[in-house]
C-alpha cells in the first residue's frame, strides 16, 4: 500500500492510493497513530478504507503534506560509503576512508521540526551561499524495540519514503572543527513523500535482502546523478539494530539511508577546476528527485533573510592580524564613502584597497547617469546605490560600465535596474562566462586549507557571497566606444590585456576624470593576472595620454598621473627582476625567494609577487614554468605572506 497525508480545510487527513485517488481513513486518524498499532492493523485500515464508501480525493489535486509531518526522531544514516569518499575527494582530500567507517554505521539526529512535503517550497539555510540537496530513501519505524538483530530490525520496518536531506555545506564546514557532530549545516530542511510505501509493494526490487531502487536527481531538469540503492554498503536492518543498542526506537522513527553516490551537488565539485561546477542551489531553482517505486518529489528552492549576527567571542590563542594601512598619498581623504571628484562625477571609495576592497564611480549627465563597476556582494553594492540615491533619483542612472571581468567589479550586478545597460568590453564578457560561480569564493572562509588558512580568512571573511546571480554585460565593444550620458561624452578604452582578458578605463573628458578599474592600484600590490607586463606598462602610458588629472584607481586612494608613473615603476622592477632571476638559471620557486621589492616592499599585499613572477615566467619560457591555477598560486602568495 502507498500511504499519504493530505491537507484539508479543517487540517490534515491520511489516507491509502487507489487508482489514483486517496481513500480517506476516518477523521483525526493520524499515519503516525496507524503504524504504531503495527503492520497488521495498518494493513487492515488502508483495506477497509479502500472498500469504503467514502468521497475519495484525486491524487493530483491534493496538496500533500508529509506522510509523517512530526517524527518522533530522525537518524541519517550513511550507508552508501562511496558518497563520502567522493564527498572527500571534493574538499582536495584522499578518498581513503578512515577505519571507523568499515566498523560503525555513522549516523547523527537530523531536526522534527523542519519537515517538508514533497512539493513544498524550502528555503535556503540562512546566511548559507552553498545549499545542497541530497536524494535518499527513508526507513520508517513501525512498533519500536530494543537491543534489536538486524533480522529483528528489518521486521520493524513498516514503510519506506524518498528522504531529501537539504544542507548548508558551508555551514557543515564551518562547524566541522567542532567535532560535535551535525548542526545548523543540516537542520534547514528534511523532506518526506510523497508516499509511505509498505515493504509487501517492494518486494519485487529486493536483491540479497537490499531494495535495488533506480534513483535519479535533476535541478532545473538537468541530471545531477542516478544510480541504485542496491549499493548500500551497510543495510537498513544493520543501522537500525546499531541505534538500538540500549535505546527504545519509537514508532515513526525515521531512518535515513545516507546519499545514493553521485545524487547531490557536492559530489560534483572539483577545486582543480571550479568552473566546472554545476552551481550550488539558489532562488527559484527546482529540484526533482525520482525512486523507482516510491515516487517523485518536486520542490523549488527560495532565498531567506538574513541571519541575525553574532559578536566572535575573543580567541586569546589567535595571532593577531598585522596592521593594514594604505600609506599612499591622496588628493582627496581616503575614507568609505561616496566622494565628488569632479563637477557631476563621484567614487565610492573602500579602503584599504586589499583583496575586494575595489572602487566604483559614478558619472551623470542631463537626466541620465553612468555606474562605473559594482562591488564585490549585495550588501556591498546596496549600501553604495543607497547612497548614491538622492543623485540617481535626479539623474536616473541608465548605463553601467564594467571595467574587468573579476568579481570585485561584478558581482553586484543583479542590483541594477533591468532597465540599465551594462556595459563591457567583449572579452570582459567573455570571461565572466567562465569565471568561477561567485558562491565558491565562500571557500574561503570555511574551508581548512592548511598553514593558509588564516590569510584567506582575514581578507575574505567581510564579504557575503551568498545569493549572488552573475549579470552579464548586454553590450560589448572591442577597444573604443563612446558613449553620450544625458549629453554627456564619456569615452571607454580596452587596454588590456593585462590585468585580466579586457581591461576597460572610463574617462571623462570634461571634467578631466579617468576611472582606471585594476590597471591602477595605488598603495596596493597589481596583480598581473592575464598579462602580457609590456601590455600593461603600454597601458599605464595610454592613460597619462589622456591628460586626466584625477585618477580613481581599482583600489586604493584618489591619485594623479604621477599614481599611474608609480605602478608603471612597479611593473618595470617586476620584469627587469625576472629577467635577471631567469637569465641567471634560477627556476621559479627559488626567484620568488630572491626577487628585491626595494621600495615596492612596503605595498600592502607585497605577496603578489608570487603571481607576477608567474605570469613573467611563463613569458620567457612557457615549456619550463608550468600553469599553475589560481588556488595554487592564491596558496603560494599566502605562504609567502605568512613566511
Amino acid at each position: 500500500m502507498r500511504w499519504v497525508t493530505y491537507a484539508t480545510n479543517t487540517g490534515d487527513r491520511v489516507g491509502v492510493i487507489g487508482e489514483d485517488r486517496i481513500h480517506p481513513v476516518a477523521p483525526g486518524v493520524s499515519l503516525l497513530d496507524l503504524i504504531g498499532r503495527g503492520a497488521e492493523e495498518l494493513r487492515t485500515t488502508g483495506e477497509a478504507a479502500l472498500a469504503s464508501s467514502a468521497q475519495t480525493v484525486p491524487l493530483a489535486e491534493a496538496r500533500l503534506r508529509p506522510p509523517i509531518p512530526r517524527p518522533p526522531s530522525i537518524r541519517d544514516c550513511l550507508c552508501f560509503l562511496d558518497h563520502m569518499r567522493n564527498c572527500q575527494q571534493a574538499a582536495g582530500q584522499p578518498r581513503t576512508l578512515k577505519d571507523a567507517w568499515y566498523r560503525i554505521p555513522a549516523f547523527y539526529f537530523a531536526c522534527p521540526s523542519t519537515i517538508a512535503g514533497p512539493y513544498d517550497d524550502v528555503t535556503i539555510s540562512p546566511g548559507s551561499a552553498w545549499f545542497d540537496f541530497e536524494l535518499e530513501i527513508a526507513a520508517v519505524i513501525g512498533p519500536g524495540g530494543r537491543d534489536l538483530t538486524p533480522e529483528q530490525a528489518e521486521e520493524r520496518i513498516i514503510g519506506y519514503t524518498i528522504y531529501n536531506d537539504w544542507s548548508a555545506r558551508d555551514l557543515q564546514l564551518r562547524e566541522t572543527p567542532l567535532a560535535i557532530g551535525q548542526a545548523k549545516g543540516k537542520d534547514g530542511a528534511t523532506t518526506f513523500g510523497p508516499f509511505l510505501v509498505t515493504p509487501d509493494e517492494l518486494e519485487p526490487h529486493r536483491r540479497d535482502g537490499r531494495l535495488a531502487l533506480r534513483v535519479e536527481a535533476a535541478v532545473n531538469g538537468e541530471i545531477i546523478g542516478s544510480g541504485s540503492t542496491e549499493t548500500m554498503d551497510w543495510s537498513f536492518g544493520e543501522v537500525i539494530s546499531y541505534a538500538s543498542r540500549g535505546v527504545d526506537l519509537m514508532p515513526g522513527d525515521v531512518f535515513g539511508s545516507g546519499t545514493v553516490p553521485g545524487c547531490c551537488l557536492i559530489e560534483h565539485l572539483s577545486l582543480a577546476d571550479p568552473s566546472a561546477f554545476p552551481g550550488w542551489l539558489r532562488d527559484g531553482d527546482v529540484v526533482e528527485l525520482t525512486v523507482e517505486g516510491l515516487g517523485r518529489t518536486r520542490q523549488t528552492v527560495r532565498a531567506s533573510a538574513a541571519p541575525y549576527p553574532l559578536t566572535p567571542r575573543h580567541n586569546p590563542d589567535r595571532r593577531p592580524p598585522r596592521p593594514r594601512v594604505n600609506s599612499a598619498p591622496s588628493k582627496l581623504p581616503y575614507t568609505r564613502g561616496l566622494h565628488e571628484i569632479g563637477s557631476g562625477v563621484w567614487a565610492w571609495l573602500l579602503p584599504d584597497g586589499g583583496y575586494g576592497l575595489s572602487n566604483a564611480g559614478l558619472v551623470t549627465g542631463e537626466g541620465a547617469s553612468l555606474l562605473v563597476d559594482t562591488l564585490f556582494d549585495l550588501p556591498l553594492t546596496a549600501e553604495m546605490l543607497d547612497a548614491m540615491r538622492e543623485i540617481t533619483d535626479r539623474h536616473p542612472l541608465t548605463h553601467a560600465a564594467i571595467t574587468h571581468s573579476n568579481g570585485d567589479h561584478t558581482h553586484g550586478n543583479q542590483l541594477l535596474g533591468e532597465h540599465v545597460k551594462i556595459i563591457s568590453a567583449e572579452a570582459t564578457c567573455a570571461e565572466m562566462r567562465h569565471e568561477m560561480p561567485p558562491e565558491m569564493l565562500t571557500a574561503t572562509q570555511v574551508m581548512d586549507i592548511g598553514p593558509a588558512t588564516s590569510y584567506f580568512r582575514e581578507r575574505f571573511d567581510a564579504f557575503d557571497f551568498s545569493g549572488i546571480r552573475l549579470r552579464l554585460p548586454s553590450l560589448t565593444y572591442d577597444r573604443e566606444l563612446t558613449l553620450d550620458v544625458g549629453g554627456r561624452e564619456v569615452r571607454l578604452m580596452n587596454l588590456g590585456p593585462a590585468h585580466t582578458s579586457a581591461d576597460t578605463v572610463v574617462h571623462v573628458p570634461d571634467a578631466g576624470v579617468l576611472f582606471a578599474g585594476d590597471l591602477l592600484f595605488i598603495g596596493c600590490t597589481p596583480i598581473v593576472w592575464s598579462g602580457p607586463i609590456a601590455n600593461w606598462i603600454a597601458a599605464c602610458d595610454a592613460m597619462i595620454a589622456t591628460g586626466a588629472h584625477t585618477i580613481v584607481p581599482g583600489h586604493g586612494p584618489i591619485t594623479d598621473p604621477d599614481g599611474i608613473r608609480a605602478v608603471r615603476g612597479y611593473l618595470t622592477h617586476v620584469a627587469e627582476q625576472a629577467d635577471a632571476a631567469h637569465a641567471r638559471g634560477l627556476p621559479f620557486p627559488e626567484a620568488i625567494k630572491a626577487v628585491d621589492l626595494d621600495e615596492y616592499g612596503t605595498w600592502l599585499d607585497a605577496e603578489r609577487i608570487v603571481v607576477n613572477l608567474h605570469r613573467r615566467y611563463r613569458e620567457l619560457d612557457p615549456a619550463a614554468t608550468p600553469h599553475l591555477d589560481q588556488m595554487t598560486l592564491m596558496a603560494m602568495m599566502a605562504e609567502k605572506a605568512l613566511a
